[in-house]
């Protein structure tokens, strides 16, 4: 057991391959060419060593090899190994290499791989610099993976979601590098967990988050489900996450999940006979208070000015959001994408509680149509790029009660602080996820409201009108206070005295 890959060693072997790129391109940028080659190391240490199983099985019969190794869940061809690349070290157009190798690799499997490095490129001059920096950098990543640390074939690993927890710690590490950039691709792996047992995902469940980012939420949700026998579906608007995404879902053992590019307000890709696929679950961190959400749907108009009716999808019946704030955009999205035993969970700055205009009578729809089940409150500064704090919104279609649970979750208890960032506590997580299924009321935590409430507040859903977390002060008892400091002042006199005593006997 002591010669096993370990979980720490490989993060620490990865992160220390970062230094070759730190310095010269931005994190936001070099994380895709880290992630795309751990991606290959890893499936070309199992190729390496399911080749050696294949060949002492059939005794070196090249025929009976290579029809095993077609039947493995990736095709690789020698010329698209980690191994053949890192021979290939020195060559001055290495850079080509590894992207030939890459399209090869996409094209032996086009149904999984389709269009996942597309958007890689190891030759391209305005990132990686001129010929001879290029070589020099992409030499050093080749010889940062080439090492005895990194060892990921299938026999050396603990277990098989060593390689997905990497990528995930990776992605993790990126995402706080880049700080704002990185909140559009990653959600905190603990609100993550919050949202997934929050949406209680069951086996055959059909999951979808309709702004994936790397994919890192639909992975928390799926292993919700113990036999992880579920669909997934996903939808990002940028190639690169997109492609990050693709093979994040891979290196953690999700083969048949459908994640599609492209914006999903404006052209939302997961269809059923023409309308919008339905889920059973449905979860979302999508970017906050999204300015333009809606130019997708502008063409060439100049003066375009978002309308219902321009919405083939019919989503917007309820009233359509602020030109200059999304969130609710993608709210009415995720609800005309809940199958009608659907529940979903979304990530969203508190102004959605409270503003008025066209977001006030979505909201009033949201309450009086009965789907909104509770109300989150996250701690501050939780969040990539932003300090502000959020609040979790939990909807379900088909529900037998009509009150809502708001929970406030908001208080220093809950989080630890890191370097740049607080983050929520896996107590916490557990805390919220009983309470929520709790549903009742408790003081200084959590309070249950009934529609009646909430209109009379004007659907306001602002959480402290609802959940007073103030603690009074005990009274100050005076006269004990003042006989105290009686005491406290007879004792100085007292000691004062004794010292002049001692002063005066050494005569000082």
């Amino acid at each position: 057991m002591d010669n096993m890959t370990k979980q720490k060693t490989i993060n620490q072997s990865l992160w220390k391959a970062c230094d070759t790129f730190r310095g010269n391109v931005d994190s936001s940028v070099y994380k895709d060419y880290i992630l795309v080659m751990l991606f290959i190391k890893y499936l070309s240490d199992i190729y390496e060593e399911h080749l050696e199983e294949y060949s002492e099985k059939y005794n070196g019969d090249k025929v009976r090899i290579q029809r095993a190794l077609k039947r493995d869940r990736f095709v690789l061809d020698e010329i698209c190994t980690f191994d053949y690349l890192y021979s290939k070290r020195n060559e001055n157009n290495i850079g080509e290499i590894i992207n030939t190798a890459l399209a090869h690799l996409e094209e032996e499997n086009k149904i999984k791989l389709r269009g996942v490095f597309r958007n890689i490129d190891f030759n391209n001059k305005a990132i990686l610099g001129d010929t001879k920096e290029r070589n020099a950098m992409l030499k050093h990543l080749l010889e940062d993976f080439h090492v005895p640390e990194l060892d990921l074939r299938p026999s050396k690993l603990n277990n098989e979601d060593i390689i997905g927890n990497s990528y995930m710690y990776l992605i993790e590490r990126f995402a706080s590098d880049a700080g704002k950039k990185g909140g559009e691709f990653f959600t905190p792996s603990m609100v993550s967990e919050l949202l997934a047992r929050l949406v209680k995902p069951k086996e055959n469940d059909r999951i979808y988050d309709p702004t994936c980012g790397s994919g890192s939420l639909l992975i928390k949700v799926v292993n919700q489900v113990p036999s992880r026998k579920v669909a997934v579906y996903g939808q990002e608007r940028n190639s690169q996450t997109h492609s990050l995404c693709k093979m994040n879902m891979f290196l953690n053992s999700i083969d048949d999940s459908k994640i599609e590019r492209g914006d999903t307000i404006s052209n939302p890709l997961h269809l059923e006979d023409d309308e919008l696929k339905k889920f059973q679950v449905v979860v979302a961190n999508p970017p906050f208070s999204l300015d333009k959400w809606a130019m997708g749907f502008a063409g060439s108009n100049e003066k375009f000015k978002m309308e219902a009716n321009l919405d083939p999808y019919k989503r917007f019946q309820w009233g359509v959001p602020p030109k200059s704030r999304g969130d609710y955009a993608f709210i009415l999205h995720m609800i005309n994408s809940m199958a009608d035993d659907g529940r979903m969970a979304v990530v969203l700055p508190h102004g959605v509680l409270f503003r008025s205009g066209s977001e006030g009578k979505i909201r009033e729809k949201i309450i009086e149509c009965n789907l909104l089940d509770s109300v989150v409150g996250l701690p501050e500064n939780l969040f990539f790029g932003t300090g502000i704090p959020a609040c979790v919104l939990v909807l379900k279609k088909g529900r037998k009660k009509s009150d809502v649970l708001f929970i406030d979750a908001s208080g220093k208890e809950n989080y630890t602080k890191e370097t740049n960032q607080n983050v929520l506590t896996i107590k916490a997580v557990e805390e919220i996820a009983d309470l929520y299924n709790d549903f009742k009321t408790v003081d200084k935590h959590t309070y249950v409201a009934s529609k009646k409430e909430l209109k009379e507040n004007d659907y306001n859903l602002n959480i402290p009108r609802y959940v007073d977390t103030f603690i009074e002060e005990e009274l100050v008892d005076m006269p004990t206070i003042k006989e105290n400091i009686i005491k406290i002042q007879s004792e100085i006199n007292r000691v004062e005295k004794q010292m002049q005593k001692y002063l005066n006997e050494l005569g000082l």
